[in-house]
């Protein structure tokens, strides 16, 4: 039987390579760059990039270092982990879903009068 990359990791490992690809798609994301753009700069397949984004363990850690520096160039992947990036950061901030405000009784008694 063939053993395919997925099926020796443990789930903690599962878990750090889908974070690791989140964190690099939202990198990409934030700096308004395609998933093509960033291959093409890369020199690797769209459908790698995909792949890193999806954290896919048949990936050579080259072909991720190389994507993400071809989506910020000087960027590590400690840094990665270690600092905040200000895109990914404005990206966090206009995405989050916010709670519309709860309405004070005063609108709730008013609303059904006639």
């Amino acid at each position: 039987m063939k053993t395919t990359q997925d099926m020796t990791l443990t789930d903690g490992q599962r878990a750090a390579l889908l974070k690791l690809g989140t964190k690099i798609a939202k990198l990409r994301i934030a700096r308004d760059v395609t998933q093509l753009e960033a291959a093409l700069r890369a020199n690797i397949s769209r459908s790698t990039a995909s792949n890193i984004e999806k954290g896919s363990p048949s990936v050579a850690v080259g072909q991720i270092t190389r994507y993400l520096d071809a989506i910020a160039p000087g960027k590590t992947l400690e840094g990665l982990f270690l600092e905040q990036d200000a895109p990914s950061v404005l990206l966090d901030v206009s995405t989050t879903r916010r709670r519309a405000s709860s309405k004070s009784k005063d609108d709730e008694s008013q609303e059904f009068k006639f």
